[in-house]
């Protein structure tokens, strides 16, 4: 009988386990939305010293916020994107920006990014969509 009951309380919390998986799964997919591969990059456009709007693909922009200013990013035609532990992107501490400067590259590292929505692509001015 005592047994039984085990069985039947595994059971049971399986079942439950199984239940809450797609809640679960939910945020996390969202979060994958967020994500990208720092080849895919393909412009930028620095917004001031602190914030720099990235092109991924054909239609994301994201937002770039470092944690200092990274002064030479307005005169460089060119910066590198340093992904570390691998390729895929999903927060600021996946990613260094590099700027090439006249005394030597200038690491800037990333506080936060987030990707802009459709409306706030389109609402961006000229000068700082990428």
């Amino acid at each position: 009988m005592t047994r039984s009951l085990l069985l039947a309380a595994a059971g049971c919390a399986a079942l439950a386990a199984l239940g809450a998986g797609p809640a679960l799964a939910a945020p996390a997919a969202k979060a994958h939305q967020q994500c990208f591969y720092a080849r895919n990059v393909d412009n930028f456009t620095p917004v001031d010293e602190r914030t720099v709007n990235i092109r991924v693909g054909v239609k994301d922009v994201y937002q770039l916020d470092l944690f200092a200013p990274c002064n030479d990013l307005k005169w460089n035609e060119t910066i590198a994107i340093r992904s570390r532990g691998s390729s895929w992107i999903c927060s600021g501490l996946d990613v260094e920006l590099i700027s090439p400067t006249p005394i030597g590259p200038q690491r800037c590292p990333v506080r936060s990014l987030r990707k802009l929505t459709p409306e706030e692509v389109a609402a961006l001015p000229a000068k700082q969509r990428p």
